[in-house]
């Protein structure tokens, strides 16, 4: 099995959720965002709290602990970044491209959750590089 390291991925993993906090608030895309997936007040505030945010988190650790094993043991910043950058816009976003395209699902929905993955994969790309 390749070389994880868990410390770099636990935060990468946080960064992550972090970030979300900021791109889906009132801040940035939350209206855009609740108003292109079709959710109301009511279904978001009805919402499992619990299983939303803890699965995120389990699903952020286990994406930047395979991002780590891609990038190999210590990553320079410049490839960490690069890859972060590829893997977030042509891997993550391309994809949910493919289905949103089936799903005929807005271009704006599409550019504030591919762009919100696009960042995620940078910063993961960054922390590890740097860690």
């Amino acid at each position: 099995m390749p070389a994880v390291d868990w410390i770099a991925s636990i935060v990468a993993a946080v960064s992550a959720f972090v970030l979300g906090g900021i791109w889906y608030s009132p801040l940035m895309f939350a209206k855009a965002w609740q108003q292109d997936s079709g959710l109301s007040d009511e279904q978001l505030a009805a919402a499992n709290k619990v299983k939303i945010f803890g699965g995120a988190f389990v699903l952020c650790l286990l994406g930047a602990l395979m991002f780590s094993m891609f990038l190999g043991p210590d990553p320079s910043v410049v490839f960490g970044v690069g890859a972060g950058v590829a893997a977030g816009i042509f891997w993550v976003a391309g994809s949910f491209g493919v289905n949103y395209l089936f799903e005929l699902k807005p271009l704006r929905l599409w550019l504030i959750n591919g762009g919100y993955h696009a960042v995620q994969f940078t910063l993961y790309g960054l922390i590890l590089g740097l860690m």
